[in-house]
């Protein structure tokens, strides 16, 4: 039965975060990352290549994300409504880090990213805040004051998020320099990308799944 297990669900992962006093723009343009803020693709330990790289930081007033999905053949397709089933981004924060605890409580984020969506349009990017399934207690906080910014192409797509400490319940790096982490990448054409374990051990509703990020200062 333990063969069936992705091999990172056996582990438990320490991630270093690093400090950005200076953010970048929330642009969507992801030449300004320097590779040093790169987080680990853990899908390679089983032998499988990464299909985006994702790019995280923090400073005293939130977090910053971004990710780039190259390579995907033709535009990317999001549904506002039923945001899970097309393309998209799931980035889950937990500003306690309780990696004993297997629901959420009103310290767990789960935020949705679309590159598409939004708008008049349905061209804008949109990013939202889901109440976790089965938790304990939903995080005092909504995603209002969230920046996010995409850039669609033919050949892929990229999404960069600023969530500030307005949107996250109980931010206080000085005080609470580990947190938990977990993103997922869904692409319906590339497949999906996770960072320590898959859809069918829970993440969704258990942050004992996530990793632990470490926030770090040079």
């Amino acid at each position: 039965m333990i063969d069936l297990l992705p091999r990172r669900a056996l582990l438990r992962f320490e991630i270093p975060i690093h400090y950005w006093d200076a953010p970048p723009r929330v642009d969507a343009d992801l030449s300004k990352w320097p590779p040093r803020y790169l987080a680990p693709p853990l899908v390679m330990l089983e032998d499988a290549e990464p299909v985006a790289d994702v790019y995280w930081a923090w400073n005293e007033y939130g977090f910053f994300a971004a990710f780039d999905v190259p390579n995907r053949p033709g535009r990317p397709h999001c549904d506002v409504q039923q945001w899970w089933r097309q393309d998209g981004l799931r980035l889950c924060i937990d500003t306690r880090d309780a990696r004993d605890v297997k629901r959420g409580t009103r310290f767990c984020h789960f935020f949705y990213l679309l590159p598409l969506g939004g708008g008049r349009d349905g061209k804008a990017p949109v990013i939202g805040l889901h109440r976790m399934s089965r938790a304990k207690e939903h995080p005092p906080v909504e995603a209002s004051a969230a920046k996010v910014a995409s850039v669609v192409t033919a050949r892929g797509w990229r999404v960069e998020t600023h969530i500030p400490s307005a949107c996250l319940h109980g931010w206080e790096p000085a005080e609470h320099p580990r947190i938990g982490v977990f993103y997922k990448i869904k692409d319906t054409r590339l497949g999906s990308q996770t960072l320590s374990v898959t859809d069918e051990l829970g993440w969704n509703i258990d942050p004992s799944t996530w990793a632990t990020g470490v926030l770090t200062r040079p």
